[in-house]
Order: structure tokens, then C-alpha cells, then sequence
């Protein structure tokens, strides 16, 4: 397949609001490649070379493109800096000046879909002395071959600004669109997925005619973890799942443990590998009773010091490139393990959760460092709530309540599990968003370049993001410049693809990045998009920043789903009140 074809599919879908349109427009073009073309062309629509857990990146930034462009086209550094400040995109750069040297130039030879994909993966690969030049030609090269519109596309995608709109949702849909498959048929490519996180895997194994039904968890393919709906009380867990094993909610990160022989890894919620920088839960690991497994837990950092367990934001700290050593001695984690998905060549995430509870505990027994998370059976809702308030007294954050006969249910948000949290002002819980754009500071705040966030929640059905609170309140001054440095690395042109909002902060930005927040309470705004009905959307009064969520990606936000649910949530407790 010629990458000219690539870019005038990716030219028409960046042009195409209607996400159902998108899928046909991508199924049309996988139609046209062969199994492998698939896979690589799948990993260049989420913008990437590899699955993310790989942790393979392009890396080539703006000063490297800039200089690829000149010595393609002739132009001089300078007039295409000038040029991008005048544009504020350097694939459209590219394509503007491609153009005007295709009416004076030689042509050179064609650029494949192969090609492409191979030059991008040398370039992510190269390192050492003389890499940057060496990445610098490979781009050259691949410009000197390029269409104008292909010239635009390859910029974007080795800068990381695909920017086309389309999620996973979208692929797994026109997948599903070039055999006309049912909801089955889509079912089994979204389990896969969320069994492997290779989406260019599963395109590759559906194109050639493999059953999917079979799919199963492996060890190193981390799977996307489950989530947790939520509800406001004792009584309507109870009400909703019955007899349940209630779990302490601890406040730490996230882990997903892979062994097979003497090979550890760990993921974190992001599927991002950090095996390096925990090695006494690698240590650990290695001395369970299993030659192969998976298996989750939440990691608390604990103060020999203090003989304490420390916070979320203190925990996080582990969470390093450096000194990991020192940090490991002073401050060392324990791993509160809570689900089993794999053991000695065994899928276990269809089995019933009291199962693999069972083998969990088996696993973790006498190892010290992982142990299994602190559980009880619950058989009433007094039961639940007496456990539920003892937890909020010794300091965290609540329960998740688990449907005892429920399969793991890998990417998704079932009431197989259920939080239940401390209240945070009038508001039951906190939310996780993403920023989008940022405001100007004003006021007392004008010395700052920062005055405030607009966030989204993603809407789960459409796969689009829709506002939700614009953030004035809950920032130091030291957050205020950190945002500053960190927002305008990122900003755009434009509103990105898929944002929904009525709103126009003074800077858009990639969606990247996620906040906590927390607020008084939700209401109906006339501002906000999320879950927009009747010319009214739902959207967060008084919000404020509690921290930043880096253990999370925009895949892991709040949806608006949660969002309508949480406000129905809200009014059956304020009418409770009023009576």
C-alpha cells in the first residue's frame, strides 16, 4: 500500500465530524491492506509504532523536523520557524512548502505503507552519538519521496500530533465494519483487546480469518484494567449485588504483575512498563509459588520512620527514573494484591471472583512483601457500612464491594465491582478529567501565564470528550507555573478532534493530562456539554483541584455516564435530607 493512500484517508477522517463515518472511512483502507500492512497501519492511527506498554517512541522534536523539512525542501530554518509561528502546525509547514518544491524539483521514488513504518521504527530505535543526524536524514528521506498531504502526516505522526480524532472504540468498529459483523462479532475483537492492549495484534489475527472467541490473557500483555462503578450507600450495594466481598480502597499505585520463569514485569494503570523502579516487589515476585502469573494489587509506600503508610501524592514518589535505590530503602512499598487474571498457563479472568480470590491468596501466602488486600464477606448492609466507616477512620478512602460469581471484566466499568467513598463536600466523590485548554491569569494571578483549566469527562458511547468544569480554585502558586511550563508545551491551534465544548479557553490543548477534581456539587449549566440534553449540560459547581492523576490516561476519566449517575446520586441524598 502507498502511504499516499494512507494520508488521503487520514485528510478525509481529520475532515469528518460523524465517528461512524470515521470507522468506514478506516475500514475501507484496512480493506485494502494485507494482515501485516494492518497491524502497522493500525499502530500509526493511534499515533504510535508499538502497543503503548512497549514504551516505543518516535522522537523527534520540532528543531529535528524543522531541519528534516530544510534539507528536503531548500528553505532555510529560519523561514520555516517563521513560517510554523505564522501556521502553528509544521505538518501543514511541510505540506505547503513540499508543494511548492514539486513544481521546481526532481520527483523521487514513491513511499510505502512498509516504508514508512520501517523508517519510523529505526528512528524511535536509534540512540548514541551521531542519532540525531541519523534521525534528521531518515525523515529527510522519507519527505524527498512524499506527496504534499504525505508530507503533512509524516511530520505530524514522528512530533506525536496525529491528531486525528480516533480512538480504539473507533478501529475495533470499522474492524467489525469489514465483515459486517454483529455485536458478537464486535464483543469478541473488544475482549481481545482488552485481553493483549495490541490492538495492531488483534487486526492482524481478525484480517486473517482467526477465531477471536478463544482469545486469552498471556503473560507480558498487560491487560486493561477493570473499573469500578459506584453507588451512595450500604443498602444499594447490597440491593444491587447481593452477599459481596468488600475490599479496604487503598490510595496507592495501581500494579499489574507479570512473571513467567524468572522474568518479572510491572505496569502501571496506563499499561506504561516500570519494572525498574520497584525492584523489591520484582524481588518478591519472584518468590511465588508459580511459574507463570498476572495479577493486580495497589501499592502503598510505607515510612520506617514514622511507622505509617504514606499518601497517594507522597506514595507517587517512587515513581522515578533515578535514585531508586535510596528511595526503595527509605521508603519501601508493600503490595496490597486484589486480583488474579493468569496462573501456570490458566486464563482466569472468566472465572468467578471468589475463585480467584481463593488462588490469589494461595499465590501471596507468607511472602511478606505482596500481600493480599484486606477483605471481608459482607452479608448485610449494616455489615458493609460498619466495615465501610471503620476504614474511613483509620484514613482511607473507603470500599470496593465485589460481586462475588463475576468473571474479571477487563476494560470496562461493571457493577462486577462497586466503590463506595468518603464524601467530599456536598459532591459523593471525587472525578478525574482531562484538561483540555487553559485560561490567561487575571487579577492577582496576572503574573502568572495560567489562571485556570477546562476539563472533559469522556463520553463513553460517542468517544468524545465533553466539558465539564472550568477550574479556577485549588492551585499553589508553584502548581500555577508548573501548568504554565507543562500546558504550553502542548497547546494547539485548535479545538483538538473529538472535544465537544461550547466554551473557548485562551489556549487548547492535547488532551494529556488528568486532573482530580473535586466541587460542591453537580448541576444543570447552559455552559457544558457533558451529557447535553435540552440545551442544558451537566457540569461541576465551585470545582477545585485536589492533584494531578499521573497514574492515569485520558482512557481512564470519569465518564459521563458516571457523571449523570453521580447527580442522581446527589438528588436521592438531598431529598433524603429535606425530609
Amino acid at each position: 500500500m502507498l502511504f499516499s493512500q494512507v494520508a488521503e484517508c487520514f485528510a478525509e477522517i481529520e475532515a469528518e465530524p460523524s465517528r461512524i463515518a470515521m470507522s468506514s472511512k478506516i475500514a475501507g483502507l484496512l480493506g485494502k491492506c494485507s494482515a501485516e500492512e494492518a497491524r502497522k497501519l493500525v499502530y500509526i492511527i493511534e499515533g504510535s509504532i508499538a502497543p503503548a506498554y512497549e514504551g516505543l517512541e518516535v522522537g523527534i522534536g520540532e528543531k529535528l523536523a524543522i531541519k528534516a523539512i530544510a534539507q528536503t525542501t531548500g528553505y532555510l530554518e529560519k523561514d520555516i520557524e517563521k513560517e510554523y509561528k505564522l501556521v502553528g502546525d509544521l505538518g501543514s509547514v511541510a505540506e505547503k512548502l513540499i508543494a511548492k518544491k514539486a513544481q521546481l524539483s526532481l520527483s523521487s521514488s514513491q513511499n510505502t505503507l512498509d516504508k514508512a513504518y520501517g523508517a519510523f521504527v529505526r528512528i524511535a530505535k536509534l540512540g548514541g552519538a551521531g542519532s540525531q543526524q541519523a534521525k534528521i536524514s531518515l525523515l529527510a528521506e522519507l519527505l524527498n519521496g512524499a506527496q504534499p498531504a504525505e508530507a503533512k502526516y509524516l511530520v505530524r505522526f514522528c512530533l506525536g500530533k496525529l491528531r486525528l480524532g480516533v480512538g480504539d472504540p473507533t478501529i475495533i468498529d470499522a474492524l467489525s465494519m469489514m465483515r459486517h459483523g454483529d455485536k458478537r462479532e464486535s464483543e469478541q475483537l473488544l475482549r481481545a483487546f482488552n485481553l493483549c492492549s495490541d490492538l495492531g495484534e488483534v487486526a492482524e489475527r481478525y484480517i486473517l480469518g482467526k477465531n477471536l472467541s478463544d482469545f486469552s490473557a498471556r503473560p507480558f500483555k498487560p491487560i486493561r484494567p477493570a473499573l469500578a462503578e459506584r453507588l451512595s450507600s450500604a443498602e444499594e450495594i447490597i440491593e444491587k449485588i447481593g452477599r459481596c466481598a468488600a475490599e479496604a480502597k487503598y490510595d496507592g499505585l495501581r500494579m499489574q504483575v507479570h512473571l513467567e520463569g524468572k522474568r518479572v514485569e510491572i505496569y502501571s494503570r496506563k499499561l506504561e512498563k516500570m519494572t525498574h523502579m520497584f525492584p523489591e516487589i520484582v524481588d518478591a515476585a519472584k518468590r511465588l509459588g508459580a511459574n507463570a502469573a498476572i495479577f493486580e494489587g495497589e501499592a502503598l509506600a510505607y515510612s520506617q520512620k514514622e511507622k505509617r503508610y504514606l499518601s497517594f501524592q507522597e506514595t507517587i514518589q517512587r515513581k522515578r527514573k533515578y535514585g531508586i535505590e535510596a528511595m526503595a530503602k527509605e521508603f519501601p512499598l508493600r503490595l496490597f494484591a486484589f486480583d488474579l487474571m493468569y496462573k501456570d498457563g490458566k486464563d482466569l479472568t472468566l472465572e468467578p471472583y471468589h475463585k480467584r480470590r481463593s488462588m490469589l491468596e494461595e499465590l501471596v501466602r507468607g511472602n511478606g512483601t505482596i500481600v493480599a488486600s484486606e477483605q471481608i464477606i459482607a452479608e448485610s448492609p449494616q455489615m458493609l457500612d460498619q466495615y465501610f466507616k471503620r476504614l474511613v477512620d483509620a484514613g482511607l478512602e473507603g470500599i470496593i464491594a465485589k460481586d462475588l460469581n463475576q468473571p474479571y471484566v477487563a476494560g470496562a466499568r461493571k457493577f462486577a465491582w462497586i466503590k463506595l467513598k468518603k464524601s467530599y463536600g456536598q459532591m459523593a466523590d471525587t472525578i478525574d478529567a482531562v484538561v483540555v485548554g487553559y485560561y490567561l491569569g487575571k487579577g492577582a494571578r496576572q503574573e502568572f501565564e495560567f489562571g485556570g483549566l477546562l476539563a472533559c469527562v469522556k463520553n463513553a458511547e460517542s468517544g468524545e470528550l465533553e466539558t465539564v468544569a472550568k477550574i479556577g480554585s485549588g492551585f499553589s502558586e508553584e502548581e500555577m507555573r508548573s501548568f504554565e511550563d507543562m500546558l504550553s508545551k502542548i497547546k494547539v491551534s485548535q479545538k483538538p478532534a473529538g472535544v465537544v465544548s461550547k466554551l473557548e479557553p485562551d489556549f487548547w490543548v492535547e488532551p494529556k493530562y488528568v486532573v482530580a477534581v473535586a466541587a460542591d456539587e453537580i448541576t444543570l449549566s447552559p455552559m457544558h456539554t457533558c451529557g447535553l440534553s435540552g440545551g442544558k449540560g451537566y457540569a461541576l459547581r465551585f470545582p477545585r483541584m485536589v492533584g494531578m492523576r499521573h497514574d492515569k490516561s485520558p482512557d481512564d476519566i470519569t465518564t459521563t455516564a458516571e457523571i449523570i449517575r453521580m447527580f442522581e446520586i446527589q438528588k436521592r441524598r438531598q431529598e433524603t435530607q429535606a425530609e
